[in-house]
């Protein structure tokens, strides 16, 4: 039976790569991003793109309605928009933290939380976070806002796996080291990658699709470089 995999953040990078492996699997794939063009524009049959923004709690009941009316059950869910911040902390105000905390700690939350009535035994949410998000970790100035966001969903994945222990459901961390994506760009101008988008979306698509069978409220650190 084909599965229905949900993915957000899916309009460049690690996410845009994903969808396109997940569908040519022949796996149904609901992309969620706030540009829905470019997926829209590879014109796979098994992709369904719409606009969506975390922010916008109107937008979580069209991912609801689209789940009952077309598809009935969500097999994973890839938590992987995210938004990134890079500025001194002195220069960083509450609603700086506000609007990062919002895309990656409560949109993550939400979106689990809307999905996870259609989610059964052998479920599997996934969400992307950061090295920057592991207790011990090198750190990198400029990014208080963004890395602390991403300690927060480690610790709400190890709380809802816990939760949720005797649903046979699983939640699990990818902590991303360095990936050669325009976000990377953003926070570390010209620093070079070991990895790519497409060769992290790889070993990603891996992941959601069995790392279910082996972990339950894990954070595994996916890194070969600092940072």
């Amino acid at each position: 039976m084909s599965k229905n995999i949900i993915v957000t953040g899916t309009s460049r990078g690690i996410g845009f790569e994903l969808v396109h492996l997940f569908a040519k699997e022949g796996y149904n794939v609901l992309a969620l991003s706030r540009n829905a063009q470019p997926v829209n524009n590879m014109h796979f049959e098994n992709i369904t793109s719409l606009a969506f923004d975390l922010c916008n709690k109107s937008h979580y009941q069209k991912v609801s309605d689209f789940i009952e009316t077309e598809w009935g059950h969500v097999d994973a869910l890839v938590n992987n928009a995210g938004l990134l911040l890079n500025k001194p902390f002195s220069d960083t105000t509450m609603a700086d933290f506000e609007s990062v905390y919002r895309t990656n700690v409560f949109g993550v939350s939400e979106m689990i939380r809307t999905v996870l009535p259609f989610m059964k035994e052998q479920g599997h949410v996934v969400t992307i976070s950061s090295m920057g998000g592991i207790q011990g970790s090198v750190k990198f100035p400029g990014l208080s806002a963004y890395s602390s966001s991403k300690g927060a969903v480690i610790t709400l994945t190890e709380l809802l796996a816990e939760e949720y222990k005797d649903s046979g459901i699983a939640f699990n961390v990818l902590a991303l080291g360095a990936v050669q994506t325009e976000m990377l760009e953003e926070a570390f101008p010209g620093y070079q990658a070991p990895t790519s988008a497409l060769e992290m979306a790889t070993y990603l698509s891996d992941f959601v699709l069995k790392g279910h069978k082996f972990y339950n409220g894990k954070t595994l650190q996916v890194s070969n470089s600092t940072p």
